[in-house]
């Protein structure tokens, strides 16, 4: 019995480095422009992609934002467990100061205060991000409450807040941010309060 054996029809290769093209050209248009100005076609066409290859790991431009986000932080602001709670702040407040600094940095900083306050669902969309970041401090600084080596009446959420409060004022207002050198100085401050010990 003799028959033609059926043809299975094959399309493009999968890009391998696709995904981490369409990733990074995400993160560089939010931090460039913010989620209300980058679209899908600026991102497809960075990463030198089609728009079809973008939409098939992304369904829609807000889960791309979300990945993006993530990514940025996990990228430019690490945890890093250096085994002492003033080794793990200073070590974040270090980082942070750094992408602070840097042109990328300065322009996010804008960007996210300014769409948040003109937008109440891109302002979720920030806030989501920022939130899971907040988890991760407060896991910190509740572990260090338990160990005393922070007060037990300490408001964990205050602490978590104050240097990222601390830039967005301070890039809203156009002022200097703190330099980088000063990550241990800042983490004293905050650890030691303010008042004569």
């Amino acid at each position: 019995m003799t028959g033609a054996c059926p043809t299975s029809r094959r399309g493009r290769p999968r890009d391998p480095g696709a995904d981490a093209r369409i990733l990074a050209a995400a993160c560089a248009l939010l931090m460039e422009r913010g989620y209300e100005r980058m679209t899908v076609d600026e991102v497809a066409e960075r990463a030198g992609v089609g728009k079809a290859t973008v939409y098939r790991r992304y369904p829609s431009k807000e889960q791309m934002a979300h990945d993006a986000l993530q990514h940025i932080f996990d990228l430019e602001v690490p945890v890093e467990e250096t085994g002492s709670l003033r080794g793990d702040l200073i070590a974040t407040y270090r980082a942070t100061l750094e992408f602070a600094h840097s042109p990328a940095g300065q322009r996010f900083l804008l960007v996210v205060s300014g769409e948040a306050a003109r937008d109440e669902w891109t302002a979720s969309l920030y806030r989501e991000m920022y939130q899971r970041r907040q988890a991760i401090t407060r896991r910190t600084l509740e572990r260090a409450v338990e160990n005393g080596e922070l007060r037990a009446d300490l408001d964990v959420d205050a602490m978590v807040d104050w240097l990222p409060g601390l830039l967005v004022l301070r890039a809203i207002c156009r002022t200097p941010v703190p330099p980088v050198e000063d990550a241990e100085r800042l983490v004293d401050a905050v650890l030691n309060g303010a008042t004569p010990r």
